[in-house]
């Protein structure tokens, strides 16, 4: 349509008539006029810099393969953390930071909260994981669970849930 008035564009969408498979022939749907209802769009092809880095991540993925084998071979079963404080708090805060901002940003109506809810959504989830994995056994471990199961994976579900509907209804 490039090159075209608008008038002619309109006049050209003013004629153009849409009509399903099964109503070719009917009185006003020529089948030269027919556009199919059920064929999907054609996914245009990314650019080469985000292919390149997609098959890159792709990559590093990879190389962290034999790294999780030396990793779970190699560890102690038990470790000290210095600040061990410091990374429990810090993950709960980015976890009310996310919290706040993706509810602000749906309350809003900003598409945006589909970003703040998948970041947050994934915070939910490490913390459930390694809040379950490092709890002493017995009480510790029964709060762990607990917590994971009443409150970070209910709220990671529906931060996801937020996620993927912003997306799909934008794509």
């Amino acid at each position: 349509m490039k090159g075209r008035a608008g008038g002619e564009r309109g006049k050209t969408m003013r004629h153009l008539v849409l009509c399903d498979d099964e109503l070719v022939g009917a009185e006003g749907c020529d089948s030269a006029d027919v556009i199919p209802l059920h064929e999907e769009a054609e996914e245009p092809r990314p650019a080469r810099g985000m292919r390149r880095a997609g098959w890159l991540l792709v990559a590093c993925g990879l190389a962290l393969l034999p790294w999780l084998y030396m990793l779970a071979t190699g560890l102690p079963a038990t470790a000290t953390a210095a600040h061990w404080p410091v990374a429990w708090v810090g993950l709960d805060a980015l976890e009310a930071l996310g919290l706040i901002a993706t509810g602000l940003l749906a309350a809003r109506g900003d598409r945006r909260h589909a970003l703040a809810a998948a970041a947050t959504a994934t915070l939910l989830v490490v913390d459930a994981w390694f809040d379950t994995t490092t709890a002493a056994p017995g009480g510790d471990f029964a709060t762990a669970v607990a917590m994971a199961l009443g409150a970070e994976l209910p709220l990671a579900a529906l931060c996801g849930r937020l996620a993927l509907r912003a997306l799909s209804r934008h794509a």
